[in-house]
């Protein structure tokens, strides 16, 4: 794998824990949102991850990036509270809290930002590589 293939690849893996960030930070924005309907509560989103497969060739690669699938809600159950005197009680007292788990969405932040300093140490591993190639080629 050339080295300017281990830019690309660390790129898409700082692409990825980018939106993987946001969305963590979007969903702990969103963990003490209330609201009157299960329809219309905050659902917890998480990205999808897929390994890009070397397109030129059609056939396998050691050098394989990754993109960003889709983003999917939590199919987790929400929180459902009795409080009638709630502003946004429905017609039987009952408000609905999103199903963000907090403990779980500071972990997913941790992890992300630990990949995405990965990614970019990777990166600037590759860029002084290809600076110290070409101060050779000088010499």
């Amino acid at each position: 794998m050339s080295l300017l293939r281990v830019l690309d690849v660390s790129a898409t893996g700082m692409s990825a824990q980018s939106v993987r960030l946001n969305t963590t930070a979007s969903n702990l924005a969103n963990a003490n949102s209330v609201s009157s309907s299960a329809e219309q509560t905050y659902r917890a989103r998480h990205p999808v991850f897929a390994a890009e497969l070397n397109r030129a060739k059609g056939g396998l690669s050691s050098d394989v990036g990754v993109k960003v699938q889709g983003i999917v809600e939590s199919v987790a159950p929400l929180n459902q509270e009795y409080a009638p005197n709630h502003p946004k009680a429905d017609e039987n007292g009952f408000i609905y809290h999103s199903n963000v788990n907090v403990m779980e969405e500071m972990a997913n932040m941790i992890s992300a930002s630990r990949s995405y300093q990965t990614n970019v140490q990777i990166a600037d591993a590759a860029k002084q590589m290809l600076s110290r190639t070409l101060q050779m080629g000088k010499s």
